[in-house]
């Protein structure tokens, strides 16, 4: 019988964390065998994941969306784990996991530090879910715009200097990454400006609550200055006439980047856009990243 309630973060993490070390093995010699292995651990670390979202939506009786910032970054890290896995299965030659493996890593350990206490659900619980879930699809649009865009660069570097591609670290064609990366920047500016608009909404019929929201905090102005990066980008890359793949590349990572950095910065090292509580200063490192594991 099956303990959902066992299931941690450390699972899937550790899953996530054996399957890029298979895949970096690939620099020092190509095995079969060992993207196959890291197809595996993949599968079963997105196994794991889905039974840790299923239980925590069955505690909170909530989406994992709108349960917590805690349950929003592993649908972020689900769905990027999810696109790896089919990918891969679809062709095992692509080097997709050094690119996508270290962000799916990186949502679910800052995942760890957020809150878990789940949102109430009350008159606005179709409003939050909206804007959780366009902030979802457009954080993903922008991660996924800056894995483009260095797959870009790599694959230009490798052309410049005629170096051939090796058998299991295959990218697409230049032409493939410069337009996904173009649909992914194009498509994740509308879910931004969505998502930052309902998100203005909600704080301002929080004014007369018992915890209203203040449009002027850190968390707010850093997302408003994010998304007008993200627009900026999305203007030129619309309107832009004889630009080389190279300089779209080199922009989309500068921009999408800064976004990630800023967004993870905030809901890391400060009250969060939506206020939530962190960890205390300076705590044990191996209790911030899998406090399950010590309960």
């Amino acid at each position: 019988m099956i303990h959902f309630d066992k299931v941690s973060t450390l699972c899937f993490f550790a899953s996530y964390l054996v399957a890029l070390g298979l895949e970096l093995t690939q620099f020092l010699r190509s095995s079969r065998i060992n993207r196959w292995a890291a197809i595996g651990f993949t599968g079963a670390g997105l196994i794991a994941q889905t039974i840790y979202l299923v239980h925590r939506t069955r505690e909170s009786g909530m989406p994992p969306l709108v349960g917590s910032m805690h349950d929003w970054l592993l649908v972020l890290a689900w769905v990027a784990a999810a696109v790896y896995l089919v990918l891969m299965l679809k062709d095992r030659h692509l080097g997709l996991g050094v690119f996508l493996l270290p962000l799916i890593l990186l949502l679910v350990s800052s995942s760890t530090r957020m809150s878990k206490v789940s949102r109430v659900r009350d008159a606005q619980y179709a409003v939050e879910m909206l804007h959780a879930s366009l902030l979802v699809f457009g954080i993903a649009g922008v991660a996924i715009a800056f894995l483009l865009s260095l797959m870009y660069l790599v694959q230009h570097n490798r052309l410049k200097h005629k170096t051939p591609d090796p058998d299991s670290f295959q990218l697409y064609s230049l032409e493939r990454l410069g337009r996904m990366n173009w649909w992914a920047v194009v498509g994740s500016a509308p879910f931004l400006t969505l998502g930052l608009a309902s998100g203005v909404w909600l704080a301002w019929n929080s004014r007369t609550t018992s915890t209203p929201v203040d449009l002027l905090s850190p968390g707010y102005v850093g997302s408003g200055i994010m998304w007008l990066a993200m627009m900026a980008l999305f203007g030129w890359l619309v309107s832009r006439q004889q630009s080389s793949g190279k300089i779209v590349a080199w922009r989309t990572l500068w921009a999408c980047g800064f976004l990630l950095v800023t967004f993870f910065c905030f809901e890391m090292f400060s009250s969060g856009i939506h206020g939530q509580k962190k960890a205390p200063a300076l705590p044990n490192l191996s209790r911030i990243w899998f406090p399950e594991a010590h309960t």
